[in-house]
């Protein structure tokens, strides 16, 4: 609930920036007075409210939102970047060769149906390929996927990548010397692995995502 109720605060932040605001009062967030941080507590609701959401630049070019989908109520949940272009004209998750690679490593190494899991992203919305600078999106569609976790209420966070990690942990190492790793957070368990997308690129790699794959395993 605090990293929830953190991102939250930031999302509210960056849009009285949006509006032109560079000081504002501390005490207008105060969690008790201000029910404007909370969000809908189902995930339906949730994605129409993420749907309608303009509050950072991502949502002047984008085609759809691409809000997580899945087992409402799984022990697994799998935490992408961004979406691509395909998910972004579709409206759909892992679409593509890297939604089939993801699909085979649930089937093939877990033992479960894509169906089974619940698959998000940190970013509800596909970057602009000329937008460097993604910290304000990011910090504004952390409170969506915070929601999203705290409602499914997964026993085991799986992070595809190395922006997902960071963004979703803060913590900045470099993904190929904790990849594997399980990180005991309160209410679950997080472990990093390379994003389908990579392993498209370095299929050498395969092998180290089969490894953190069987320890998921072990751990279900």
């Amino acid at each position: 609930m605090k990293n929830l109720h953190n991102a939250l605060l930031l999302k509210q932040l960056y849009q009285l920036k949006e509006l032109g605001y560079k000081y504002t009062n501390s005490k207008l967030f105060d969690h008790e007075e201000n029910n404007n941080l909370e969000l809908p507590n189902s995930l339906e609701e949730l994605k129409h409210q993420a749907q309608n959401c303009h509050l950072c630049s991502l949502s002047k070019s984008r085609n759809s939102v691409v809000f997580g989908e899945g087992l409402e109520r799984s022990r697994l949940f799998f935490i992408g970047d961004s979406p691509l272009e395909q998910e972004d004209n579709e409206g759909k998750i892992f679409l593509g060769r890297s939604g089939e690679m993801l699909t085979a490593m649930i089937e093939k190494v877990l033992g479960l149906s894509r169906n089974e899991v619940y698959i998000s992203n940190l970013l509800k919305c596909r970057p602009n390929p000329n937008l460097k600078n993604l910290e304000e999106a990011s910090h504004t569609c952390k409170a969506y996927l915070f929601k999203e976790i705290e409602l499914v209420q997964p026993q085991i966070i799986v992070t595809l990548g190395e922006e997902a990690y960071h963004y979703l942990t803060n913590d900045k190492s470099r993904l190929e010397t904790i990849r594997g790793s399980v990180i005991n957070y309160p209410n679950y368990q997080i472990v990093p692995t390379y994003h389908p997308n990579f392993l498209l690129k370095n299929p050498s790699l395969k092998k180290e995502v089969l490894m953190d794959l069987k320890k998921v395993k072990s751990l279900l």
